[in-house]
């Protein structure tokens, strides 16, 4: 069972115990609320997440109103959908890799902020390789480096799509911090160079000492108007209510503002490269 299912179904278990404390039968609260009988069963059973005024509605019929804030809690907690890196991760990184090549399908705008790594769209298959070998160490995870380089290197062909937009913002620590020796570096941030000026793509560096309108806390990957994904060290948080969207794509529109793009972008990135010394 997932983590959003499992967070579904334990709020749809509280709505029926309200419901049962009352005295009330599906069929006698749906009538109440002006419902038809499969919804009550489905918000019940966790088929359904219960909108914000279905749970408002839900406390008043059953003669709870006291209860709201904690019903809208465990509603918050649905549409905050954590994915355990360990539940995800269990078998490596392969199939976590199949699944963001789904979410670059089915999406038509990204926009994102990596604080200090390269995004995986732009990473070229060695720097890749080093980033997922380093993670499955730490996480003492099974090493399926190779499909997961593969399928990153799939996801990377959406870049080309008619239809498709990308807009990323990248500290420019991000050019400097490496999990990789100094030859891959050098040739990811050749490859992040001819980024810049891409069509569809759009890529700001945020620069050491800029002034910004807010701080970057951490990265996060913004999919159309639909979820925000934001990866922590044990988690990934999938936000999907519309009040957390609003807040990551004002914070997106705050930070681009301070953000280098064009030659000054490609200044920034070859002064990371020449820094490299490779002579």
């Amino acid at each position: 069972m997932s983590d959003f299912q499992q967070a579904r179904q334990i709020l749809g278990a509280r709505l029926s115990e309200l419901r049962a404390e009352a005295g009330m039968e599906g069929k006698d609260l749906a009538a109440k609320l002006g419902w038809q009988p499969s919804k009550v069963s489905r918000l019940q059973n966790g088929k359904q997440t219960a909108s914000a005024p279905d749970i408002a509605a839900w406390a008043d019929a059953v003669g709870r109103p006291d209860v709201e804030p904690e019903l809208q809690g465990l509603r918050a907690g649905v549409e905050l959908k954590h994915r355990t890196w360990r539940r995800q991760l269990a078998g490596g990184h392969s199939e976590r890799q199949k699944l963001a090549i789904r979410e670059t399908d089915a999406t038509t705008l990204i926009r994102a902020l990596e604080v200090s790594r390269i995004p995986g769209l732009f990473q070229t298959r060695e720097y890749a390789r080093a980033i997922f070998d380093a993670n499955a160490r730490f996480r003492e995870i099974p090493a399926t480096t190779e499909q997961a380089v593969a399928n990153r290197m799939r996801r990377q062909e959406a870049l080309y799509e008619p239809g498709k937009e990308f807009r990323f913002l990248l500290c420019e620590a991000a050019l400097y911090h490496r999990s990789c020796p100094k030859p891959v570096m050098a040739e990811q941030l050749d490859r992040l160079y001819g980024v810049v000026g891409m069509p569809r793509v759009d890529l700001g560096i945020l620069p050491f000492g800029t002034q910004l309108r807010r701080t970057a806390p951490h990265a996060f990957w913004i999919y159309d108007r639909r979820q925000v994904i934001v990866e922590t060290i044990t988690e990934e948080l999938w936000l999907t209510a519309d009040d957390d969207i609003r807040l990551y794509e004002r914070a997106w529109d705050w930070l681009a503002e301070s953000a280098e793009r064009g030659t000054m972008a490609r200044r920034l990135i070859g002064r990371a490269r020449a820094s490299l010394d490779l002579a």
